[in-house]
């Protein structure tokens, strides 16, 4: 009963026992990261196949809708376009899921949407989908571990992986294991000892029996040798004497050498064509297909293709182009090169463990290589990166700064996008109503993947490691996953009645569903019972920071989680997020109210809806205040070394950004952050880490400021008296100092009418030099000594993310207020854009994020974690003019130095959105400072 790959070696007759009793089936064994990539179309039929086997068996555990849409690719793929008796009788004689009857009207509504669609092409959008699925390609092997708790093990194209039910608990990557051995029913794996430490190196799992564990090991041999290795490993040799564990290596060509052998040998394709597809809906069910497929490649379905084309069926960019079939025009042709950078051999082999146990330890005498990223290619404009691209927008010292490492773009069926972009606009519908509730849809889309990072991916990492403490793990997530699951539930409502909206439904009941306040009124209404778990954010927020600081197991989780590509903003970002997304309701409902007569049959309802959300947020404004002034406050604390409690009762945060500070060396860039009672400057060290060192700490009592330019002949200076020192500073330009004197000053004010002074006395360190005159003071020398120190401390640091406002604000010289923050949360925008591409008249549709001064680029809305990012302080946002030679309408244009982007909106209320939001975060005109004073109960954290 357990499923065994056959020795391509051996003769089947000497493998299978009793013939009689066993089951063949061909199945794909190795699943790439991109099954899109195959260059053969037959290939990536046979890899659909596998897809469609693994939906029906209940292998590719996904969501309702996923299975709905890959299920209506894969009736287009087999009976063409849409037609509602063919599909229903389709789907009465077929079944593509196991719970087909629920979702049935699902798919038949997907499938109409695939109109014109080839079934090569429905093949590769199959592929597509899956690959991103977490359950693609994964094969379950029961096992338990040292406790005895049931779990599965897989192996993949980067390394081993671990389930608990149907959750992925950890991953060994290639590079961290060492050795793979099984002893009986254990299986081993030894880890580099820099993973896990030295006496933490060996991982033990108990399987079934010693012949499933065998299967299992044999299985991750083969894996290893195709993804990793250059060449195909030799044979072991046979001892003469005594046999010490097993000759078994994988035989076959390695994924490197497929990808050489296109590329050298120029393969000639055999085109074949598919017959008509009613002949293919009456001569066979999709149970009958998997079968006959699985037995016999040339049926009547398909006409024979060259075996070799089957075997190579990767193509890189390298390789000579060759004619696809006649009938597809805009299939993909050219992929993109697997780079795969060589990896250092692996450490010599150890001794084997025991006789009677078989190891597979990473041969050394073969080079392993990099599993190859590779990106989708589609025809319709997909976004290719190459395998050095980082998420990191910023550059190293020593680089010339870019402000958008941007991926490689593929220029390849440009013109094909443009026609379905005009076909698009015709079809849906014009009035601006339409697409300001859209945009309610788009941001709400983001807003829930926003949760996820937190009910989904946080969640996963601290179970892992059991590294947060159980009274907080119940009220982080018992307060977010009502919410989360609320918002779930909207969305799907949103997303339906903007399908009914947009004309996807019968004609006569077309005009009851143009509007989108009745589907506001009643979720705003049904918000209100969540006030209770949104209250409690401030302890949440507040506990979370405590624990870190008490529990290093968690602390550690911590930091490494934000540094995962799906933690694109620092973590406690998240949690903010479903208050300020109150904020975000009350400004869309705001702008559909004031949009619609008095009269329109809508108009009540936004109304109404409007007084609901405002209501909820007048409650929880103050809280959204408190909370965002501490998550700032907690976020400037790990970035910065040198300065503790910063954040202490009462301090509130009010400007961050560059300023050139005048020393004996000359003018020297430091990065300045003002508070509510003191003012620091800091330097970064030229260190692989991204924290800045604190070198100064001036308290704002007592303190002065005074323009100083004609003194000291420096454009754009200001002094700074304080009581213990003096320094001289100069902004980027005039506007730039005039905000920092002005909210210096204001700032000054506040603490002079503050009752209470801080708990927190200054740094002494950082105020030895008070005794030295004010000329002094002016021009002091910062010491080799604290540089040399800061670079010391840098390194012991772990690495930070280099997009924060921070870093961006030191690379563009500029600097951002509290207020700007406010505004920029406000401001969160969601929604496909098409990006022009370099040198060419091509677009390219992808899906946008702006928040936190920063535009976040995706494929589709939805992919988990951004591709490129591209911080907007500095930018200037214009339309293109005569020279840009653009002759499009809603196109605006980004510019920094010589760097210019182009991007083109859907209708004019969106292009509009766009300017808005992207001018009140890039130009420094477009931010001004809305810096308040406050009572001194507010000053010291009241409400």
């Amino acid at each position: 009963m357990n499923w065994v790959w056959l020795d391509p070696t051996k003769l089947i007759m000497k493998q299978v026992r009793r013939p009689m009793n066993t089951l063949f089936r061909l199945s794909v064994k190795f699943f790439p990261p991109d099954p899109g990539q195959l260059q053969e179309e037959f290939s990536r039929y046979l890899f659909s196949l596998q897809i469609k086997r693994d939906l029906i068996d209940g292998r590719l555990n996904c969501s309702e809708n996923t299975a709905a849409l890959l299920a209506s690719h894969l009736v287009q793929s087999e009976i063409g376009d849409y037609d509602d008796i063919a599909d229903r009788e389709f789907l009465k004689m077929n079944k593509v899921l196991p719970y087909q009857e629920r979702v049935q009207e699902k798919i038949m509504e997907l499938h109409r949407r695939h109109t014109g669609q080839t079934p090569a092409e429905s093949d590769f959008q199959v592929l597509e989908i899956a690959r991103k699925l977490e359950m693609y390609g994964v094969r379950f092997h029961p096992a338990a571990d040292r406790e005895g708790t049931k779990i599965n093990l897989a192996v993949a194209h980067m390394g081993l992986q671990v389930f608990q039910g149907h959750t992925k608990i950890n991953t060994f990557n290639w590079s961290k294991i060492r050795k793979l051995s099984f002893k009986r029913k254990r299986f081993l794996i030894k880890l580099h000892p820099e993973v896990h430490g030295p006496h933490q190196d060996t991982l033990e799992f108990l399987m079934g029996s010693r012949d499933q564990c065998k299967i299992f090991w044999k299985n991750c041999v083969e894996h290893h040798s195709f993804f990793r290795l250059l060449d195909q490993p030799l044979p072991k040799s046979k001892a003469v004497f005594f046999s010490r564990g097993s000759s078994f290596r994988y035989s076959g060509r390695t994924q490197k050498q497929l990808v050489e052998y296109v590329r050298d040998s120029g393969l000639r394709r055999t085109p074949y064509q598919r017959r008509n597809s009613k002949i293919r809906m009456s001569t066979r069910s999709l149970a009958s297909d998997v079968l006959k497929q699985n037995l016999s490649f040339n049926d009547s379905l398909r006409a024979p293709v060259c075996p070799s084309s089957v075997t190579a069926s990767f193509h890189s960019l390298h390789a000579p182009s060759l004619p696809m079939r006649t009938e597809t025009q805009n299939q993909p042709l050219n992929l993109q090169q697997m780079q795969q950078p060589p990896r250092a051999p692996s450490p010599t082999q150890q001794d084997s463990m025991q006789n009677s146990q078989s190891t597979y330890a990473f041969p050394d005498s073969l080079t392993a290589i990099d599993s190859p990223q590779l990106s989708p290619f589609n025809a319709k404009g997909a976004l290719c990166l190459s395998p050095s691209f980082q998420m990191s927008t910023l550059s190293l010292p020593g680089q010339s700064p870019s402000p958008l490492h941007s991926p490689i773009l593929n220029e390849v069926g440009t013109a094909r996008l443009e026609e379905d972009e005009e076909g698009r606009r015709k079809r849906y519908p014009t009035d601006k109503a339409y697409f300001i509730a859209k945009e309610i849809l788009t941001t709400e889309r983001t807003y829930l993947k926003d949760l996820e990072v937190i009910t989904v991916w946080f969640r996963s990492a601290v179970i892992k490691e059991n590294a947060m403490p159980e009274g907080l793990m119940t009220l982080l997530f018992s307060n977010i996953d009502p919410i989360y699951e609320f918002h779930r539930g909207f969305l799907k409502e949103i997303d339906q009645r903007l399908a009914l909206w947009e004309g996807r439904s019968n004609a006569h009941v077309k005009g009851d569903y143009q509007r989108i306040g009745d589907v506001m009124l009643r979720n705003m209404c049904a918000l209100k019972e969540f006030t209770g778990y949104l209250q409690k954010h401030d302890e949440v927020l507040t506990e979370l920071e405590k624990a870190t600081k008490r529990v290093k197991k968690l602390e550690t989780v911590y930091k490494e989680f934000e540094l995962q590509k799906v933690c694109y903003l620092p973590l406690n970002t998240f949690l903010l997020k479903p208050i300020q997304r109150l904020m975000h309701y009350k400004l869309i409902l705001e702008r559909l109210s004031k949009h619609y007569a008095p009269q329109h049959r809508d108009y009540d309802d936004c109304r109404e809806a409007l007084k609901e959300v405002a209501e909820i947020a007048a409650q929880l404004q103050s809280s959204l205040i408190r909370l965002e002034n501490f998550q700032k406050l907690t976020e400037l604390q790990r970035d910065l070394i040198g300065i503790e409690n910063l954040t202490a009762p009462g301090r509130e945060f009010v400007r961050e950004g560059c300023l050139y500070k005048l020393t004996k060396k000359g003018l020297q860039q430091r990065m300045f952050f003002l508070f509510s009672d003191m003012l620091l400057y800091t330097s970064k060290g030229v260190t692989a880490t991204n924290q800045f060192k604190v070198h100064g700490q001036l308290p704002l009592h007592g303190m002065i400021v005074e323009e100083s330019e004609n003194e000291w002949s420096v454009p754009h200076c200001f002094t700074i008296y304080s009581a213990q020192r003096t320094i001289v500073v100069a902004a980027s330009s005039k506007v730039e100092m005039n905000k920092w004197i002005e909210d210096l000053n204001m700032a000054i004010e506040m603490s002079k009418k503050c009752q209470e002074k801080s708990d927190l006395p200054l740094d002494p360190s950082l105020c030895d030099r008070s005794n030295r005159s004010s000329d002094e003071m002016s021009l002091e020398q910062e010491s080799e000594d604290d540089m040399n120190s800061s670079r010391c401390s840098l390194d012991k640091q772990s690495h930070h993310r280099a997009n924060t406002t921070m870093h961006v604000c030191w690379h563009r010289n500029t600097s951002v207020s509290m207020s700007d923050h406010s505004l920029a949360v406000e401001n969160q925008l969601s929604g496909y854009l098409l990006r022009k591409f370099k040198n060419s008249n091509g677009w390219q549709k992808l899906w946008v994020v702006f928040t936190n001064f920063c535009l976040f680029f995706y494929k589709t809305h939805q992919d988990d974690f951004p591709l490129a990012s591209l911080p907007l302080l500095g930018y200037t946002v214009s339309t293109p003019g005569e020279s840009d030679s653009i002759h499009k309408e809603y196109v605006f244009k980004l510019q920094f130095k010589s760097h210019v982007y182009f991007f083109r909106a859907e209708s004019e209320y969106t292009f509009e959105r766009w300017m808005e939001v992207i001018k009140s975060a890039a130009s420094s005109t477009g931010r001004m400072s809305l810096l308040v004073p406050k009572g001194p109960a507010e000053m010291n954290g009241g409400s």
